[in-house]
């Protein structure tokens, strides 16, 4: 069975409508390919702050004509709730991951993250609810757990946040619940952890550390490591945040007005994770033959990361297809081909 046929089990049997925000971007444009190929309805959402027009023609490359001509694309800003209104219209789930991501940006831009992050996160809740949209789902993040010392990480038990960004992040669940209280209209929020894979933009300075690194090792330049490498992560990669996505989209009510991590339950130190990338790309027949350089540990940053699946795989059926080697072994062509 192809990870498609496993992913088309959990859909309904007719095709569907889906809004996807942030399509544009990294797992945005990773949820429209999915859905194109599982012959569904798209309505994608996006303004370009992050996401690229070149994401969606590598999309409309590797559908069929039939397939892309289901999908349909509103150029259109989150804060403008009235575009959110029409975004919305005649949708069954939404898939909401329009963001401004990064801890880094959120330091050096505090306002412009909390205006996308908060103000857009509930436009489209309104806009969601009145449109009595079947299902609302939502990209949260791993950040909420801020400086709660307990590994793994477990949905119950978070500390404070220790940057903007992830107050907002925390902000879009309580915004979550309270609109389940008070409005019976439940979401499921998807806190992920460090999700990776192709079409995830290597350049610019706020670029996550997967493809930074692979694009600096493939053009032989240096790669610096903040910290001393022993700061650890659950790396993710996409195809499991697109199993998540599809899985929360189309749970039962009793699964609904609850966050999950979606992760795989490893934790990778970044030396370690130096040493894999550049194995991955010897393969390719690739040498890197430099030894990182190490920095200053980046401000608003935990020491180590990971997380308790447990909850998502009993309440939605999530098991990760990939984990962090296999992963890196499928991106990495893509990485090579686009740098």
């Amino acid at each position: 069975m192809t990870h498609y046929d496993q992913l088309l089990e959990t859909l309904p049997a007719e095709p569907h409508t889906w809004l996807v925000t942030g399509v544009a971007g990294f797992i945005g444009s990773n949820l429209l390919e999915t859905l194109l190929k599982l012959n569904q309805h798209v309505i994608g959402l996006d303004n370009f702050a992050t996401g690229h027009q070149g994401n969606l023609d590598e999309v409309e490359a590797l559908v069929s004509a039939a397939q892309w001509a289901r999908f349909s694309f509103i150029e259109g800003d989150i804060r403008d709730v009235d575009t959110c209104h029409k975004a919305c219209t005649g949708v069954d789930y939404v898939l909401h991951q329009a963001a401004l991501g990064s801890v880094p940006r959120s330091i050096d831009d505090p306002i412009r993250t909390n205006a996308t992050n908060i103000d857009g996160f509930l436009n489209m809740l309104v806009a969601a609810r009145d449109a009595q949209v079947q299902s609302f789902t939502y990209a949260a993040s791993s950040s909420t757990y801020g400086d709660h010392p307990a590994l793994p990480k477990v949905e119950e038990k978070i500390g404070k946040p220790l940057s903007p960004y992830a107050v907002t992040k925390y902000v879009n669940e309580l915004y979550a619940d309270v609109f389940a209280n008070t409005f019976e209209f439940k979401a499921i929020g998807l806190r992920y952890f460090n999700v990776f894979g192709r079409r995830q933009d290597p350049e610019g300075a706020y670029a996550a550390v997967i493809p930074k690194w692979t694009a600096a090792m493939i053009k032989r330049e240096p790669v610096c490591i903040n910290g001393d490498g022993e700061t650890s992560r659950d790396f993710c990669y996409v195809d499991n945040a697109v199993q998540a996505n599809l899985l929360a989209a189309t749970a039962k009510e009793a699964a609904r007005d609850e966050v999950y991590n979606v992760a795989v339950g490893d934790r990778t130190t970044l030396n370690e994770l130096f040493d894999y990338i550049k194995q991955s790309l010897s393969v390719l027949g690739i040498e890197y033959e430099q030894p990182p350089q190490y920095g200053e540990f980046r401000e608003g940053d935990v020491r180590h990361s990971q997380a308790d699946i447990s909850k998502i795989s009993a309440a939605l059926g999530y098991q990760p297809s990939h984990r962090l080697r296999e992963g890196i072994t499928q991106a990495m062509p893509w990485y090579v081909a686009n740098s």
